[in-house]
């Protein structure tokens, strides 16, 4: 039996890492203008668009826990760019808002994904293209994890 399928050249998981890693890299030195790591920049882009959110709406949309999300969102709010504040009607939610700074940080952020569009050589319906396919994987595998989630629970007991 041929081992093909163990070169690491053929793992889609290597190529999505590698391709991450290099995306990553190039918007470094655009988000390195704004005082941004890329992880802030996705949690602005969440509040740009949306307007504040509840700590865990802001980790389901960008797919990260609360353990790697408060220090984020901790520097973002000592940097003067949002606000955290807990919910009066229950304590336990946390609401994140924009202040004035972070408001103004979008108009300084907007060129951001056409600078990155050039850097990355991808033309525009490539780009399109492969967000949509990635889009589709993501969803794929997220309705896999939600069977598997759903087996995993406990069965209510037989009476």
């Amino acid at each position: 039996m041929s081992d093909e399928h163990l070169l690491l050249d053929n793992q889609l998981c290597f190529a999505l890492y590698a391709c991450t890693r290099e995306v990553t890299r190039l918007y470094r030195p655009l988000l390195e203008e704004l005082g941004l790591t890329y992880p802030q920049y996705l949690a602005l882009l969440v509040l740009w668009e949306e307007g504040e959110a509840t700590v865990k709406h802001l980790g389901e949309r960008l797919f990260l826990d609360s353990g790697t999300l408060t220090p984020l969102l901790k520097r973002l709010e000592s940097a003067g760019l949002l606000t955290r504040e807990r919910s009066r009607a229950d304590e336990r939610v946390v609401i994140i808002r924009l202040t004035d700074a972070g408001r103004e940080l979008k108009a300084r952020a907007s060129e951001v994904p056409h600078k990155l569009m050039c850097k990355s050589n991808l033309a525009l319906d490539e780009y399109h293209r492969l967000k949509n396919e990635f889009n589709s994987l993501l969803q794929r595998l997220h309705a896999l994890q939600d069977e598997d989630d759903t087996e995993k629970a406990p069965r209510p007991p037989r009476v």
